[in-house]
C-alpha cells in the first residue's frame, strides 16, 4: 500500500501544536487593527510577469525560486513567493490609491528552496503594506510594527538592521561603484557571485560566502544623495523618539529589486537557523510604475511566521478549551448538548464528546484537549446546577448553570 507523505519542504500542523499559529493570528489580527490595517487578500498566484517585473529578473527568487507553470489555457502563472507585488498590483487593478491605504495580509508563499531549519518551500508570511505616503514616519511606524509584533509572540533579543540603499539615482553611482570593485576581486568571489558581477552586483553583499572579499567594498550609505540621506535621518530620528534601538547595517541590501531608501531586518540574536532574520522589509516608492500603475510612494515589511514561532520561547499562553461538558448520566446527553451550545453561543470555547463514554473517560478526554475546567451535568441538573472542577487546582464545586460563564472568566 503506498504511504503518502507531505512533499519535501512542506510540513503540516496539527493539533496541539497547531494552537500556537492560532494564537500568532490572533495577535496579528489585534495589533493590525491597533495600528490601522485593514485585511488584503489576494490570489495564491499570478501572472509570471507580477513577480518578473517587480521582484527582478537578477534576483535568486526570479531566477531560481518561483513555482512557474502553464496552466490550461495556455497562461504562464506563479505561485506568489512573496506578497508585495500581488497587493500593488491589487491596487493599480482597483484604481489606485488615493490618499493613503493601509492594509495587513496572512498567507502561504512558495519558494523551491533547499529545505533547512527555518527555510521551506511553502511558508506562511505576515505582512503589512502603507501605500500611499512619502513619509519617514510612515517607515517608522512600519518598523515598529514588526517590532511589536514579535514582542508580543515572544521573540526575545531582537536586533533591528536598518540602512538605505538610496534614490534610483543613487543605486545607479553605486552599482558602478560595487561592479568596479567586485571586478577587481573576480577570481577571489564565489560561484554565485561571480554571476551577478554584470547582471546585479548589489546582490553580491548578501552572500555569506564572500564576506571576506566585501570587508572593505563601498556600501550604499556612501552614495546617498540629499533627499534620500535626508529622509534616513529622519527615519533615524522617528525610530529615536519612539524609543527604538537599532543598528546600521551599511552592506544590508535585501533580497528583491523594487527596494529604495530605508531597509531594514529583524535578527534575533539568539536564533540559529539558515536564516537568522525573522522578517524585515523597506520602502519600495517605484513599484507602482514598474507595475504600469501611476507613481506611488510605498512601504511595507513581511514576517516569517515559521521562523518567529521558532524563535519565540512563549509557553502556550493557556488552555485550548475553557470547559469541558461531561455526561454523568447518559438520559441528560441533550441537556448537556443544550448546555455546550448555550456557552459557546456566549463566547467560551466549549466541547464534548459525541458518545456514550465513563466519566473517568470523559475527564481523560477534557485533559487531551487542554480544557481550563471539567463541567459535570449529573443528577444535580434536575435543579438547575451543575458541578464544576478546576483542571489546574482540581477545586470543585455545585453552581448554578447561569453562573458556569462568570466561575470559568473568574479562573
Amino acid at each position: 500500500m503506498t504511504k503518502y507523505r507531505a512533499p519535501k519542504g512542506t510540513y503540516d500542523v496539527l493539533p496541539p501544536n497547531s494552537e500556537r499559529w492560532r494564537q500568532a493570528r490572533n495577535v496579528f489580527d489585534v495589533l493590525s487593527a491597533e495600528f490601522g490595517y485593514d485585511l488584503i487578500l489576494t490570489p495564491m498566484f499570478e501572472d509570471t510577469d507580477v513577480f518578473s517585473r517587480a521582484v527582478g529578473t537578477g534576483t535568486d527568487v526570479v531566477e531560481k525560486q518561483m513555482y512557474t507553470f502553464t496552466d490550461k489555457g495556455g497562461r504562464s502563472v506563479t505561485l506568489r513567493p512573496e506578497m508585495t507585488a500581488s497587493v500593488v498590483r491589487a491596487a493599480i487593478q482597483a484604481g489606485g490609491v488615493q490618499g493613503r491605504f493601509k492594509g495587513a495580509y496572512w498567507g502561504e508563499m512558495f519558494r523551491y528552496e533547499r529545505p533547512q531549519k527555518g527555510r521551506t518551500r511553502q511558508f506562511l508570511q505576515a505582512g503589512v503594506e502603507y501605500l500611499g505616503s512619502s513619509s519617514a514616519e510612515a517607515d517608522c511606524e512600519v518598523i515598529e510594527f514588526g517590532y511589536r509584533l514579535l514582542e508580543r509572540l515572544g521573540v526575545p533579543n531582537v536586533e533591528i538592521r536598518l540602512n538605505s540603499i538610496g534614490d534610483p539615482q543613487d543605486r545607479a553611482a553605486y552599482r558602478t561603484a560595487i561592479r568596479e570593485y567586485l571586478i577587481d576581486r573576480f577570481e577571489d568571489l564565489s560561484g554565485d557571485s561571480k554571476a551577478r558581477v554584470e547582471s546585479n552586483p548589489m546582490r553580491v553583499l548578501d552572500s555569506r560566502a564572500d564576506q571576506e572579499v566585501l570587508a572593505n567594498a563601498p556600501v550604499p550609505l556612501d552614495y546617498l544623495g540629499e533627499s534620500a540621506r535626508d529622509h534616513f535621518d529622519q527615519v533615524r530620528s522617528g525610530l529615536d523618539a519612539i524609543g527604538l534601538q537599532y543598528v546600521i547595517d551599511d552592506k544590508l541590501v535585501r533580497g528583491l529589486d523594487y527596494y529604495t531608501r530605508t531597509v531594514w531586518e529583524y535578527v534575533p540574536t539568539r536564533y540559529d537557523a539558515a536564516q537568522s532574520s525573522v522578517g524585515g522589509g523597506g520602502r519600495y516608492d517605484g513599484l507602482f510604475e514598474v507595475l504600469g500603475g501611476k507613481p506611488t510612494p510605498a512601504v511595507g515589511l513581511a514576517m516569517g511566521v515559521d521562523r518567529i514561532l521558532l524563535a519565540s520561547t512563549s509557553e502556550d499562553d493557556g488552555p485550548v478549551l475553557d470547559g469541558f461538558v461531561i455526561v454523568a448520566e447518559e438520559a441528560l446527553r441533550s441537556s448537556a448538548r443544550i448546555l455546550t451550545s448555550a456557552l459557546r453561543a456566549e463566547g467560551l470555547r466549549i466541547d464534548m464528546g459525541d458518545m456514550q463514554r465513563s466519566v473517568k473517560a470523559q475527564f481523560k478526554d477534557a485533559d487531551k484537549r487542554g480544557a481550563r475546567a471539567a463541567i459535570v451535568v449529573g443528577s444535580e441538573w434536575a435543579d438547575g446546577d451543575v458541578t464544576v472542577k478546576d483542571l489546574g487546582t482540581a477545586t470543585q464545586e455545585l453552581l448554578p448553570a447561569k453562573e458556569i460563564k462568570r466561575w470559568l472568566q473568574a479562573r
